[in-house]
């Protein structure tokens, strides 16, 4: 597919397509094994179709996996993009893995904050991801054992040595937005967020009164609001999530009936009205739905030329108001 623009956006000070990519979908034991060929081509793909946001973490596959297949996509196009990722979840052997507690059935993830690790991590992500500097560097999730204002603080110190662009917090409150902001300008907040997971009001007023772009992760439900998800293979990280347990898949499935039917009605999918829907909540809104087919990625990114009126978002607004989902999110 020959290259295209997207319209832009803007997280902060970073100019960016309204939808962006996220590529922990292209490593193994995410959604099932993945080989690197046919990941290089995913991601080769949503950059022709026009994502100039990269989404990655050093957390993501094995040993760096994900931050180095993106490396080597990007050996001559690395001005094409913004390469997002994040730290403090692949920890390096002697730091101590602090417990953040999380909604799957593994009950928690190991973080570390700790700003006498923050330009280890950022120096082992640019080695991976083959650069001289990070666009957009977030931690992960917030050290319950570490202040933020310290975490970001170490963050402010790589942005003055230009080894990073722009500050980004990850699965935060309002109050920790508000306590980073006061430390350095945060350009976005990624959280999770779509039609089955509701942000948080105050987050949001927070981030727009701030003037803190937003990055909606998971954006299409993990795959569920594509509408296409009926059952959960061996291998697959979703049979850690509590929605998709086969009994609260299929209630879940029969919920949202209402809204993939209005996707019919405008003659869309349903993957493409989740996401221009999300498009329509904010204009600092810049969702990163990841997908392996390359099809799929155009007509994900696609939604960000699809324009709903007042009475598609004040319908699907009352279909979700009445539309309950079974089982737990992440966070």
């Amino acid at each position: 597919m020959s290259e295209q623009a997207l319209p832009t956006r803007r997280l902060g000070g970073l100019e960016v397509s309204a939808l962006g990519y996220g590529a922990m979908v292209l490593s193994p034991g995410v959604y099932g094994e993945i080989d690197d060929e046919r990941a290089e081509r995913a991601l080769t793909a949503a950059i022709d179709a026009g994502a100039t946001l990269i989404d990655t973490s050093d957390g993501y596959g094995a040993d760096g996996h994900n931050e180095r297949l993106i490396g080597r996509v990007l050996k001559g196009r690395r001005e094409q993009v913004s390469v997002a990722t994040k730290f403090g979840f692949r920890l390096p052997e002697g730091v101590e893995p602090h417990p953040f507690p999380v909604g799957y059935a593994f009950g928690e993830l190991g973080v570390n904050g700790d700003p006498a690790h923050i330009r280890g991590y950022a120096e082992a992500s640019l080695r991976e991801l083959g650069t001289d500097r990070i666009d957009l560097y977030y931690p992960h999730f917030p050290d319950p054992q570490v202040p933020l204002a310290d975490t970001v603080g170490a963050v402010a110190e790589l942005i003055e040595a230009g080894l990073v662009r722009h500050l980004g917090l990850s699965n935060v409150t309002a109050e920790q937005l508000r306590a980073a902001h006061a430390v350095h300008p945060v350009a976005a907040v990624q959280i999770e967020w779509s039609m089955w997971r509701p942000a948080e009001p105050e987050l949001l007023a927070a981030a727009r009164e701030l003037g803190v772009g937003l990055v909606p992760w998971s954006p299409l439900g993990a795959g569920f609001l594509t509408g296409t998800v009926g059952k959960v293979a061996e291998g697959d990280f979703r049979q850690n999530a509590p929605r998709f347990d086969e009994a609260n898949l299929k209630a879940n499935n029969d919920r949202f009936a209402p809204v993939r039917g209005v996707a019919a009605e405008l003659g869309i999918t349903p993957a493409q009205l989740a996401l221009a829907w999300l498009l329509h909540q904010d204009p600092g809104v810049v969702p990163i739905p990841g997908s392996r087919t390359p099809s799929h990625i155009e007509e994900n990114l696609s939604a960000a030329r699809v324009s709903l009126d007042a009475d598609v978002l004040s319908r699907l607004d009352g279909i979700l108001a009445e539309t309950s989902v079974e089982g737990g999110t992440l966070l």
